[in-house]
């Protein structure tokens, strides 16, 4: 591999994301299905690159650019830090308390059944599968390609080849399940009068259904937060990623080489990132100050486009075609699931903007935030439900179970301690059960029809009776 041999790789990606991009913005059957044009490339890429017609010059590498685009991808969410609001916690403690139970027992769920029906069902089609295939399912739908991708090389790197590739297809099929089965679900909700602040489909905008803003409804991207003159914001912001990230390869190489350990590299870029955050320091004596968390974002963003479709164009079919039955078994597990968590558990979790909030997770677990944040822009465009509010709130409470599962989950699983790792979610989501009925969270007999939506604040019920609108 060359530095050119990138830059061909590279533009072969960008030719086809903008070719996805188009397709997006033309054809009206596409818009109607909300597919990511990251997503669409990568189907074009799959077909175009060497797993099937081998049109397009691609490198043999194109399949170890999602695990380093990972790395990248995590360090982004480790430098903008975690944030608390004890104030509004105090003042909303019924919504954000039972929203942030049922946020961890969709994870909790996800993490154990999953490797429960692939050690005592899947195994009996498929006795060739090791005990962690069932976390494939989570890494791919809950996690999304980058998590797929990061779990995936985990697990490689434990000596269980395909597993990168597996994952990927199961990242793959929860977009698509999340996608479509969110449409699905959207067009029920509204017609069934579940939806408080959309009340037909037909009234979704046209900037989500073409993916092209408008200029009227275009917002900005971040701001400046040091002068260009001095350097570029964007390079400033690139740079505080790269460090983690590159800082983050080596450091865990030499874990490696001088203890043995053997830990995921986007783990380490992750606790890099989150240290830096720290030592920048918030407030007027920080550094952080300087740090746009928008601008973070969007470089995050960026690159888990090129991930999705490094991930799926490199997919390799013969694996896939070879797995099959127990990967299209493990998938439906993964769909009963999130669809209980959505149309069962979601009500009952949730009594203001149900539907609205059970949406958003919905999404969230069948890929990535994208996902869930499209879904709830169908039917909640200003965010009146909450649920992006309450999300920021709360969670930061998910993160650690997340860092345990990928982390040390492949480990577990393959060395013989999977009903630990079972164990420790399953507890996990019967105490979210307990806690919600002790909390009184839990409104199972409360009809859907009747259910209110999130109160306004004061200050929302102006904007709203004036016709204002204030971007936040």
């Amino acid at each position: 591999m060359t530095v050119y041999t990138i830059l061909v790789d590279f533009a072969c990606a960008s030719v086809l994301i903008l070719i996805g991009m188009l397709l997006r913005a033309k054809f009206k059957f596409i818009q109607r299905s909300f597919i990511p044009a990251s997503l669409l490339a990568g189907f074009l890429g799959l077909a175009l690159g060497p797993s099937f017609l081998n049109i397009l010059p691609f490198s043999e590498d194109i399949s170890s650019y999602a695990g380093i685009i990972t790395i990248f991808v995590f360090a982004a969410v480790g430098i903008n830090g975690f944030s608390f609001s004890p104030g509004n916690m105090k003042k909303d403690i019924n919504r954000m308390g039972a929203y942030a139970t049922y946020k961890i027992l969709c994870i909790g769920l996800q993490m154990s059944i999953p490797i429960v029906f692939s050690i005592l069902v899947i195994s009996k089609f498929a006795p060739e599968i090791n005990n962690g295939f069932g976390l494939l399912l989570a890494a791919g739908f809950y996690g999304g390609h980058g998590t797929a991708a990061a779990v995936g090389t985990t697990f490689e790197n434990l000596g269980w080849e395909n597993a990168t590739d597996l994952g990927m297809t199961a990242a793959t099929g929860g977009i698509l399940a999340g996608i479509f089965g969110g449409l699905i679900f959207i067009k029920w909700a509204t017609r069934k009068g579940y939806t408080h602040y959309v009340k037909d489909f037909s009234e979704i905008s046209e900037d989500l259904k073409t993916g092209l803003v408008q200029p009227k409804n275009r917002t900005a991207m971040g701001n400046d937060t040091i002068s260009p003159i001095a350097m570029d914001p964007l390079a400033f912001h690139l740079a505080l990623l790269v460090v983690p990230s590159g800082l983050g390869y080596l450091l865990n190489n030499y874990i490696a080489t001088a203890w043995g350990l053997e830990f995921p590299t986007f783990t380490i870029a992750f606790l890099i990132a989150l240290l830096m955050y720290i030592l920048l320091g918030k407030g007027e004596k920080g550094v952080y100050k300087y740090v746009d968390s928008k601008v973070v974002d969007r470089l995050g963003s960026a690159a888990t486009d090129f991930l999705v479709f490094f991930g799926v164009a490199s997919i390799k079919l013969p694996i896939v075609v070879e797995y099959a039955l127990p990967l299209g078994l493990l998938m439906l597990s993964g769909i009963a699931i999130v669809v209980v968590m959505l149309v069962v558990i979601g009500p009952a979790m949730n009594y203001e903007s149900w539907f609205e909030r059970s949406i958003f997770v919905y999404g969230y677990s069948t890929g990535v935030f994208a996902i869930g944040l499209t879904l709830l822009r169908i039917i909640d465009p200003n965010n009146k439900s909450k649920t992006l509010t309450d999300t920021a709130v709360v969670g930061p409470l998910n993160t650690p179970l997340e860092l345990f599962a990928w982390s040390a989950g492949p480990v577990m699983l393959l060395s013989g301690q999977h009903w630990t790792f079972v164990g420790i979610f399953a507890g996990i989501s019967i105490l979210c059960f307990v806690i919600a009925r002790i909390f009184k969270w839990w409104h199972w007999k409360v009809p859907l029809g009747e259910r209110p939506p999130v109160p306004l604040d004061r200050n929302e019920g102006f904007i709203q009776m004036t016709g204002e609108h204030i971007e936040k």
